[in-house]
């Protein structure tokens, strides 16, 4: 059986949930990499991410039981938290509540929980320069964690681009991270070594992506980002996207299947350490 497997996606039990599990194995689709929402109203109340780092991960284990999907967790603080944070609680408090974050998701990568630590990053719009300062500082505490618990670290901020991805191999260098671990999601296919500089992309899988994306190389993870809201059903990418392009491309001789057994499986265990079994 081919592993088809999609890097960062997310669920919700007010969303599809069961039902969009189902329909990414009934595709082909066999690993999942959970990236769960976070609740600024709850993180402030208990002064913690460490209950909805529990929650995701009781919420994991039940679709698997009930699917046979293989799920995994990245956790971490949702860099958008912290502007609505500052606004509640000042700079010093919220820059604590998402540094604790971090602290709690390395604990539970370091207990076998959870694969990586993200999405964590920086705003992905237009802020005051001071937000875009903390953010970066938040970030980097973030790549630390994950340092001291050997996981890699999920990155969502503004679209990449080879100027932006040699920042964060610069940043990754000071933090004494492997450039690997540092994954970006919601890639475009940056996938020369003179367009990423060792940043791993995590490949957003509309089909001109992953045409382009093979075309250059293998070294990539493919993610459909997918939201499980209702209001908005398939968006970004529909659950089933992934397997459904890369058995159209088998079948078109676009891709070999040792080149979709390289983007599949073999990339994820060597980033994230894992087995695909």
């Amino acid at each position: 059986m081919l592993v088809i497997f999609d890097n960062h996606m997310h669920l919700s039990e007010r969303g599809y949930y069961i039902k969009a599990v189902e329909e990414f194995k009934r595709y082909g689709g066999t690993h999942l990499n959970f990236c769960p929402y976070t609740d600024v109203a709850r993180i402030m109340r208990e002064k913690s991410y460490n209950g909805i780092y529990e929650d995701a991960l009781k919420l994991a284990r039940n679709a698997e039981e009930k699917t046979g999907v293989k799920i995994f967790l990245t956790v971490g603080p949702y860099p958008i938290d912290y502007i609505k944070m500052r606004e509640k609680l000042g700079r010093e408090k919220a820059m604590e509540l998402m540094k604790k974050g971090m602290e709690e998701a390395r604990d539970f990568c370091m207990e076998g929980k959870a694969i990586a630590i993200g999405e964590i990053g920086r705003p992905h719009f237009k802020v005051e320069e001071s937000i875009w300062e903390e953010s970066n500082e938040i970030m980097l505490y973030g790549m630390e964690m994950a340092k001291e618990a050997d996981v890699p670290v999920v990155l969502h901020m503004e679209r990449a681009s080879p100027e932006n991805m040699k920042e964060l191999a610069d940043i990754a260098d000071r933090v004494g991270i492997e450039k690997e671990k540092i994954i970006k999601h919601y890639s475009p296919p940056l996938i020369y070594e003179n367009e990423n500089f060792g940043i791993f992309p995590s490949v957003i899988a509309k089909e001109e992506n992953i045409r382009e994306a093979i075309a250059k190389g293998f070294r990539f993870m493919l993610e459909t980002d997918y939201l499980d809201d209702k209001r908005r059903p398939g968006a970004v990418l529909a659950l089933k996207t992934i397997p459904r392009k890369i058995k159209k491309l088998l079948e078109e001789g676009v891709i070999e299947e040792e080149e979709a057994i390289i983007i599949n499986k073999e990339n994820p265990e060597r980033i994230y350490g894992i087995s695909l079994e």
